[in-house]
């Protein structure tokens, strides 16, 4: 055992050089110097390296091809992301479906007794005069005149910071010829304006309601960011859908005389922040 030894330790250190050769006139090209322990050594140490790569590669970047359950990890992760969103779609589409449904009833004046607050309702049966508010605004008008306008509406005092600061696009190029006043019920502005003067929206939102009232005629309302919705009535063609999504200065409407409550071609708009109305005039240049 020990000349085994002794024999593959002088077989591993034995010094040998590698000489190469021109083949024509055996001229030396190169010397190599070396043993077999030296051979052997680099030959593991290449073996770890390209097995470490490998081991690397293997689970990072050709993981889906060499690994069987990648396909199955993938599509379960997949299903995970893909149940959040649809949960999140379907709370927002829910919520937007109840918004849109409750807009409709205020302007098409289809509001029940039990959808309106309690506060309305008791305001209701100290001022008698309520009874004779239009149907299209009864909802509005009765929470805001049952505050005498001073609890509900948005004042100079109040944190309107947002719409300050946002450029609004004017609607169409008039004179304005009623002014906001809640307390008379006039919860917008009228702008008289050229025949067929096509009406535009004053910023980027979507159309959350089209549809025709007695009082009113066409009307058109658009959900913007910050709260904010447009109401644009007595128009004589309305040109977009609901749903659509529209851009500042996108034409939706073309101004008109329909409705009851109008005495000529006219625009009459109103603006919405956070369930209060606000003076347009304070808002955007016409």
């Amino acid at each position: 055992m020990a000349r085994f030894k002794k024999t593959l330790s002088n077989w591993l250190n034995a010094r040998h050089i590698l000489i190469i050769q021109n083949e024509e006139n055996f001229s030396e090209k190169a010397t190599y110097k070396f043993t077999y322990a030296k051979i052997i050594f680099f030959a593991f140490l290449g073996f770890l390296v390209v097995f470490a790569l490998s081991f690397y590669l293997v689970n990072t970047i050709l993981d889906q091809w060499f690994d069987p359950r990648y396909a199955e990890r993938q599509t379960r992760q997949e299903l995970v992301e893909l149940t959040f969103e649809l949960d999140s779609l379907s709370f927002e589409l829910e919520s937007r479906d109840q918004f849109i449904q409750s807009i409709k009833k205020v302007l098409q004046g289809d509001v029940t007794t039990n959808e309106i607050p309690e506060s309305a309702e008791a305001s209701s049966q100290e001022e008698t005069d309520y009874d004779q508010i239009a149907k299209t605004d009864s909802i509005f008008k009765s929470e805001f005149e049952s505050g005498s306008g001073g609890d509900f509406l948005l004042s100079s005092s109040m944190d309107n910071l947002e719409l300050r600061n946002t450029y609004f696009f004017p609607p169409l190029t008039g004179f304005v010829v009623a002014t906001f006043d809640p307390q008379e019920g006039h919860f917008g502005i009228d702008i008289v304006s050229k025949k067929d003067e096509p009406v535009k929206s004053i910023a980027d939102g979507t159309v959350v309601f089209t549809g025709w009232t007695q009082d009113d005629g066409n009307i058109i309302a658009v959900q913007h960011r910050e709260n904010l919705i447009s109401i644009y009535k007595h128009n004589s063609a309305v040109m977009k859908a609901v749903g659509d999504v529209i851009s500042a200065g996108d034409i939706i409407a073309i101004i008109g005389n329909t409705g009851e409550l109008t005495s000529g071609p006219h625009l009459h708009i109103e603006l919405w922040f956070n369930g209060s109305p606000v003076n347009p005039q304070e808002f955007i240049t016409f």
